[in-house]
């Protein structure tokens, strides 16, 4: 076969794309009930939204809101602290300190939170007096419980101590996640058990211990909203107190839902910065560069959308 020949029956070969039907049907489907639902939200009096734009910037609502995100940070410190202490207990020799470790976890995961909120909001039912001193001997400290456990008190135990539960379990998976053949030559290098766990063991591990870190974060921002059996004042308790008095149950659900969407928005990008700055220099790094519409939405366009063609 001659080259021109060659040529001619290689320009012949003509690739058809493939045509994916059920997408665009699906896309219509999709975007038509999405214009439905839109625009009766939108048109919908019961929504009431000039009601929800009177309350939205409300002092009320704002300082809820404040005293929701205070809550949160606090209660994620205590939870991450509780969590990495807790994760160490659990892997450790000591058949003590991994046996309590396991008893916390199986305690306060096996419970309930809003059980938890209540107990500790009636601490004073179980103890009257909380002090330290000898045992069967003085004391040298003691106070009122009920002086001690106020609201906030007890939501940041409820919520604080839960969370280091759930956070020990992420971060003893993110330490497994780390080579054993490291932690070999750590030890053959004479490096202690901590200096081992903080030089090279925590800085791999938060690769994987950073995504449901962030996620537990937001979860905690909703939840927070669960003090309002004991009756600390947050955003819903700010929410519910205004409808109380107006009646104006529904505006002011939305004026709720409006903040918690807006404040896990901004959480959700943090979590995507830090992560992008942990998955540096490794084959990570290309799966981290989302936008915020693929990672809040799922949409996803262009050519870093991942789609097939």
């Amino acid at each position: 076969m001659t080259e021109t020949q060659h040529q001619t029956r290689a320009e012949e070969i003509k690739a058809v794309p493939v045509r994916h039907y059920g997408r665009w049907v699906a896309g219509v489907v999709i975007t038509f009930v999405a214009v439905l639902v839109i625009r009766s939200v939108i048109t919908n009096s019961n929504m009431q939204w000039g009601v929800v734009g009177d309350y939205l910037f409300d002092d009320r609502v704002l300082r809820g809101l404040q005293n929701t995100l205070i809550l949160t940070v606090i209660s994620m410190v205590i939870g991450v602290v509780g969590g990495i202490l807790l994760a160490v207990m659990r892997m450790s020799p000591n058949p003590l300190a991994s046996g309590a470790a396991g008893v916390y976890i199986w305690l306060f995961r096996g419970t309930p939170l809003i059980t938890q909120l209540v107990f500790w909001n009636f601490l004073a039912l179980f103890y009257p007096r909380l002090g330290l001193g000898i045992p069967f001997g003085p004391e040298f400290v003691a106070a009122d419980t009920n002086s001690l456990i106020s609201p906030f008190t007890a939501a940041l135990l409820g919520l604080g101590l839960n969370e280091a539960a759930y956070m020990a379990e992420i971060v003893r998976g993110g330490i497994l996640s780390v080579d054993a053949g490291q932690l070999e030559a750590a030890s053959a290098l004479g490096m202690s058990r901590t200096k081992t766990l903080r030089r090279i063991v925590l800085p791999q591990a938060m690769r994987v211990i950073i995504p449901p870190t962030g996620n537990e974060t937001i979860a905690m921002l909703k939840t927070t909203s669960l003090v309002v059996v004991i009756g600390y004042f947050e955003l819903m308790t700010s929410v519910q107190q205004i409808y109380a008095q107006n009646y104006r149950i529904a505006p002011l659900l939305i004026v709720a839902v409006l903040w918690y969407l807006f404040m896990t928005s901004v959480l959700t990008l943090i979590q995507m910065q830090i992560e992008k700055r942990f998955a540096r220099g490794t084959s990570r790094a290309a799966a981290e560069r989302t936008t915020w519409a693929s990672r809040m939405l799922g949409f996803r366009f262009g050519k870093g959308g991942g789609a097939t063609r």
